[in-house]
């Protein structure tokens, strides 16, 4: 049946009355709900499968899809174009009609994955012109091939001519082209919002107090605010522009070809990097990590999307996250668990030809069944497994429930799932990776899946198979600590990798042999199965995280490889570094706009970039740093005295909270995991030393503390109950203060504001320890033992270092001593330098030292230049890109 026999009315020249026009526009003017009725209309009335009004853009190049019936609704907003690109585009360029029988066989066909148009094979689209100006295009498809007869073509142009003035009062009302509501919902299902700063701040002044109770989230914000409400709270507060503009500078981002890795990383265009971690600290909304390896595991993603590398992140998908913590009023810990509503998170299901993707892991015990969520990281994509799905055992439902929680047997059915699931899930959406990067021993199993596809694709057994895997995977290990590498018993590694022994021929012993460092260790007695011996044994490139971790590294790990020398043990190290846009302060971010150019973080890995920062006004960069000190001030005060009143504290008690700490004193910031190693209680084992200098009359210093204790670290959250218990001491009130729940929100806050980053693990147990360098750009120094990236950053002028980097085999001794050593340095170095000023009031010597920092640190520690060092070094040449390789010693 054609259009025309159709449309039926009284006069040929007329479709509508004026009646059903007005219809159409929105009670409550909302251009969203005008534009939808438009195509619901159209669609109707002419009877079609899918019907379309493509928007045109202010800079009057470029389409946006505004109202669809029949393609996907959440490619509203998302699917552009140029009008010289796509049949859109034509119809625009050319402002005349065009019908085509079968669309993807016109020249000017453009797939766009995102729109779900697959099924449709007829395209006729008519230009939308209101007073002589091109307004947008105006489509309608149909799922069989045909050719639309010329009154149809007319019936439709029709159609346009008589809605156009609607279309164009939709298209103004909409601020030019969709509207507030759909380009801020397009910005928040993409990560990129949340290192852009522009983004970030468009999302909180559209509701301040609303956008800090929803953790920062723009996805639950957007459903909590009426479509109305925002579209006016957008034209009180003249964001249309801005939204507009962040709008367009994703999709720049998105699309744009001069990357680094577009120039460096070729290889790995065809066949991707696969980059397994058990966490991803990507933004405080996606609870789904605990702490350092996840957050290293985000800005190497982040990272990896700026420079243009093409890489797959896959996890899990833990809908209880990491705990919230809470203290009691004798400082202990507890731990809530709150379930994570996947519906306010950019998370979508990963598709296989339309259809959700589930995988499925055979055990001796039955098979576990997972979903996959898929979440956009800028250019980059995370894969998710969630174990939550109908068919599962109410066991296997809560096994990705809980980060690092319940026992071994949960924990190897987690890392299996990482592993063996997500070498699946990557199979199933359709990537075939060219670099396995193993992101600590957690998902060491997914190279034995590796090696069972390789061994049935091309007729080898397992050893070859191993052998030519081994070649493309990378591994990199996190910890010093031997208690941090997992081990199984041999009755949960045949409970669970059983059926997968199988499928690669291999024997219980022999599997066994893989994670044994004596790989002859009789089956069920002595030695157990180790992931981090798995992973060195799959791997033909390993590396540590700094340079002190790879010396730690090779000696820890020489058994695996009998008949070498510490030295030759094949583990290198790549130091960690840090995404500079996602902790740099937006203040700050300004004073380097100004005096080093808006595009000064493609340039920050070079060496000599930040020899330009001595230029800088002192008074400004000590200014800059006075705001994000007092902003930090601000945030302790406001959660301090919340938490005080959730715990029911004193009013007289929550009253001094919100008086706590002074904009004038020395600031000292400690926030991570209490770890015992990590010695949180380090500097207060002399406390009438830390209270005389909290309480000098003239150079004060206080102390902000934060971070977590695993829930069963019990002398971890020993140490953490002595640090509250102090909050609530006279000598220390208001001036040595405790952060409950620390999440990268709060972390962002500390590390802004603090005049001092204190870092004083027992040497040489910390592997990198990124926090500190998350400290340099914002204009705040390190106080740090010579451990993980410290010992290889310190100069002597650029922070300040606890000790000589010396050890002792007695704990107790080696404590003692960095202990005084910290205090001394504190107290004879730290202090007078910050408190020595000029007549204008400026701590000349301490700039000085903040600059050396930035000039010396600032292009060595960030993640750009960390993710080029494994592109060079490790993806390249794992994916067979290297073009001389001649040194095989």
């Amino acid at each position: 049946m054609s259009i025309t026999e159709t449309v039926t009315s009284s006069e040929d020249s007329l479709l509508w009355t004026l009646e059903e026009i007005g219809r159409l526009i929105s009670q409550n003017g909302n251009p969203t709900e005008t534009l939808t009725n438009i195509v619901h209309l159209i669609q109707r009335r002419f009877e079609t499968d899918v019907c379309s009004v493509y928007l045109l853009e202010p800079d009057r190049a470029n389409l946006v899809l505004a109202a669809t019936i029949g393609l996907r609704p959440e490619s509203i907003g998302r699917v552009r174009m140029r009008l010289t690109e796509g049949l859109a585009g034509l119809v625009a360029e050319q402002l005349r009609p065009q019908s085509v029988a079968d669309a993807t066989l016109h020249p000017r066909f453009k797939y766009f994955r995102e729109a779900g148009e697959d099924p449709y094979r007829s395209f006729l689209g008519v230009p939308i012109t209101d007073r002589g100006l091109l307004q947008g295009v105006l489509v309608v498809q149909t799922i069989e091939p045909r050719l639309f007869a010329p009154d149809d073509v007319r019936m439709l142009v029709m159609a346009a001519t008589q809605l156009a003035p609607t279309v164009s009062e939709a298209r103004a009302l909409g601020q030019f082209a969709a509207p507030a509501h759909q380009r801020l919902c397009a910005l928040s299902q993409n990560l990129w919002w949340s290192w852009d700063t522009e983004t970030t701040s468009l999302f909180r002044e559209i509701d301040p107090v609303l956008w800090r109770a929803l953790d920062n989230n723009p996805v639950a914000l957007l459903q909590q605010i009426p479509i109305d409400k925002l579209e006016e709270r957008a034209s009180q507060l003249a964001l249309h522009s801005r939204i507009n503009n962040a709008y367009r500078r994703m999709q720049e981002y998105l699309r744009s070809k001069h990357t680094w890795g577009a120039r460096h990383a070729g290889v790995l265009w065809a066949r991707p990097v696969a980059y397994f971690s058990a966490e991803f600290g990507l933004h405080e909304s996606l609870p789904i990590y605990s702490g350092g390896l996840g957050i290293l595991a985000g800005d190497h993603i982040k990272a990896a999307s700026d420079l243009g590398i093409p890489l797959i992140g896959v996890g899990l998908y833990y809908d209880q996250g990491y705990f919230k913590q809470r203290l009691d009023r004798d400082g202990l810990q507890h731990e809530d668990y709150i379930d994570v509503d996947h519906r306010v998170l950019p998370l979508r299901p990963a598709l296989s030809e339309g259809t959700p993707i589930l995988i499925a892991i055979e055990t001796r015990t039955g098979t576990i069944i997972a979903r996959v969520w898929q979440l956009s990281v800028g250019r980059n994509t995370l894969l998710l497994l969630d174990s939550n799905v109908e068919g599962n055992q109410p066991e296997d439902r809560e096994l990705t429930a809980r980060l690092y929680g319940g026992d071994e047997r949960v924990r190897i059915r987690q890392e299996l799932l990482l592993g063996v699931g997500g070498i699946r899930a990557l199979a199933a959406t359709g990537i075939t990776p060219g670099v396995l990067h193993l992101n600590e021993g957690h998902s060491a199993f997914a190279g034995l899946e590796l090696v069972r596809q390789r061994m049935v694709t091309e007729g080898i057994d397992a050893w070859e198979a191993l052998r030519r895997v081994s070649a493309q995977v990378v591994f990199t290990t996190h910890t010093s600590v031997p208690a941090g590498h997992d081990r199984f018993p041999p009755r949960l590694i045949e409970e669970h990798l059983g059926p997968l022994g199988e499928a690669l021929g291999l024997g219980h012993d022999q599997l066994m042999g893989l994670g044994r460092v004596n790989p002859g260790d009789a089956a069920g007695v002595g030695e157990e199965f180790c992931m981090t011996v798995l992973a060195l044994k799959m791997c033909h490139r390993a590396n540590a995280v700094s340079s002190l971790h790879g010396q730690v590294s090779r000696t820890m790990w020489m058994p695996v490889f009998p008949g070498r020398s510490a030295e030759q043990v094949p583990i290198g190290h790549i130091t960690n570094g840090v995404h500079v846009q996602t902790w740099l302060a937006p203040q700050m971010r300004q004073v380097y706009d100004r005096h080093l150019g808006p595009d000064w973080p493609e340039r920050a890995g070079d060496t000599g970039f930040w020899e330009r920062i001595d230029a800088v006004d002192d008074g400004e960069l000590w200014e800059t740093h006075q705001t994000l000190k007092a902003q930090l001030i601000d945030t302790v005060r406001r959660r301090t005295a919340r938490q005080g009143e959730r715990r029911g504290d004193p009013p007289e008690l929550v009253a001094q909270l919100r008086r706590a700490l002074s904009p004038d004193a020395l600031t000292i910031g400690f926030a991570r995991r209490f770890a015992t190693y990590k010695r949180a209680n380090l500097i207060l084992h002399d406390l009438e030393t830390i209270a005389s200098l909290v309480n000098h009359p003239q150079m004060p210093i206080q102390l902000v503390f934060a971070g977590k204790s695993h829930p069963h670290d019990s002398p971890g959250k020993q140490v953490l109950q002595q640090i509250a218990g102090l909050t609530r001491d006279p000598r220390f009130a208001g001036k040595i203060m405790f952060v409950e729940d620390y999440d990268i929100s709060v972390g962002r806050q500390i590390v802004q504001g603090v005049d001092v980053w204190l870092n004083n693990p027992r040497r040489p147990l910390e592997a990198c320890g990124t926090s500190g360098q998350k400290v340099v750009l914002n204009g705040g120094l390190n106080l740090s033992i010579l451990d993980g990236w410290w010992s290889e950053a310190y100069d002597g002028l650029n922070g300040f270092a606890i000790g000589t980097g010396a050890t002792h085999t007695s704990t107790e001794i080696h404590d003692r001593r960095d202990g005084d050593s910290l205090l001394r340095v504190l107290t004879n170095e730290v202090i007078p330098l910050y408190y020595d000023r000029d007549r204008d009031g400026l701590p000349r010597q301490w700039i000085a030292r903040v600059k050396r920092a930035i000039r010396t640190l600032g292009w060595r520690f960030s993640a750009d230049r960390m993710v080029m060092d494994y592109v060079r070094h490790s993806y390249i040449p794992a994916a067979g890109g290297t073009s001389s390789d001649v040194n095989r010693s």
